[in-house]
């Protein structure tokens, strides 16, 4: 099989040993970190493990084809990139790295609300085709100016968070200082001068905030007065009252992404969204929650034929993505597999990783003699 990616760097695990030695231990800690004691992290990945795929040797198999259909569009790949806040943070330019390499391997790239980079760049990187998540503000009056301005920038589909009404009890971060509000701690900046890589590329490109938020931030806002002003703008809490307006508003796809239960899938059908991202924020919210692959096989049978399921939180590899499609998911997402590839090897991150993911999923495919991505659940161990 030919490799179109670093061989050095075979796995999503070679790739996060490589960005643990290359950044900081504030941010290799904000992105591997769960909530409180990260019960529900670990289950994540344990429990869609323990999902087992039965091969069909002797059949006839002609070719395993990755290309899956979403909203209209043919990706590449049935998996696209999650969306994470502060990217940049992880390594200078990373949302911009990770759309670019999205765009031309032809998956979905999702940026938050809170990322490092605006919509209208990522816009313009992906020839509008990357979506947009939103954090519900406190405020209509920002809520309307974000959404129109994913509009102007063409996104095709709307991501709105409901798995965040409360900040997550983290505490890496908490001692770290990048709570709200954040502080530099001495600790912080002894890590940062061990990583002189990383500190000389952040000087280059300038400190990480919040790109989406930037014109609405007062000027030369300091870290406190950013901590008030994140907890004044943003509410967090959807329900069903907030969700209508969007709807109405939004003329493209519109997505509800941390959907835990099924009660909420079904509201999600009620208010007439075109999908759902099964997700419990990769472990970061809820620590007595569910893992994401235990709601998915029931909220896929009732509501399966109504709505498009997707899922993110947990997944790592391409025989990660076999599981869960195998599962009932029609589309797949990973964030921290992306970020560990940006991390380690900078702009050849995105591709390194995409390809790596594409190799693993292909290679499964053909073991087991799946042609079709949507046959995947054919194989699924009962």
């Amino acid at each position: 099989m030919k490799h179109n990616f670093n061989t050095n760097y075979p796995s999503i695990d070679f790739l996060r040993e490589k960005a643990k030695k290359r950044i900081p231990g504030f941010a290799f800690d904000y992105l591997e970190g769960g909530c409180n004691e990260e019960v529900n992290l670990r289950k994540n990945t344990s429990e869609l493990r323990e999902v087992e795929l039965i091969p069909d040797y002797l059949s006839k198999h002609t070719k395993s084809e990755l290309k899956t259909e979403l909203f209209g569009h043919t990706y590449d790949a049935p998996f696209g990139i999650a969306p994470i806040g502060l990217q940049g943070l992880i390594w200078p330019k990373t949302p911009e790295i990770l759309a670019k390499a999205a765009f031309e391997h032809n998956i979905p790239f999702i940026l938050s609300t809170v990322s490092t980079a605006s919509i209208e760049s990522i816009s313009e990187i992906t020839h509008g085709r990357a979506w947009f998540q939103l954090y519900h503000p406190a405020e209509n009056s920002l809520r309307d100016k974000l959404v129109q301005r994913a509009e102007a920038a063409h996104c095709p589909v709307l991501v709105i968070l409901c798995d965040v009404p409360s900040f997550g009890f983290r505490y890496n971060d908490i001692r770290n200082g990048l709570g709200m509000p954040p502080k530099m701690t001495l600790r912080n900046m002894l890590q940062i001068i061990g990583k002189p890589n990383w500190a000389l590329r952040t000087l280059l490109h300038g400190q990480p905030g919040f790109a989406n938020l930037k014109p609405y931030m007062p000027k030369n806002i300091d870290l406190k007065q950013l901590g008030l002003f994140m907890n004044e703008t943003f509410s967090g809490r959807l329900n069903e009252e907030k969700i209508k307006p969007i709807r109405d508003m939004w003329k493209g796809k519109l997505v509800l992404k941390g959907v835990a239960s099924e009660l909420d899938a079904e509201r999600a059908v009620k208010l007439g969204l075109d999908g759902i991202i099964i997700s419990n924020h990769g472990g970061r919210q809820l620590d007595a929650g569910q893992s994401t692959i235990k709601n998915l096989p029931n909220i896929k049978t009732k509501y399966g034929d109504k709505i498009k399921v997707m899922i993110d939180s947990g997944l790592r590899s391409g025989p990660d993505v076999a599981r869960a499609m195998a599962s009932g998911a029609d589309f797949t997402f990973m964030g921290r597999s992306f970020m560990y590839g940006a991390a380690a090897l900078g702009e050849k991150g995105g591709d390194h990783t995409i390809s790596i993911l594409k190799a693993q999923l292909l290679q499964v495919m053909e073991q087991i003699c799946c042609e079709r991505i949507e046959d995947f659940p054919k194989f699924l161990k009962k």
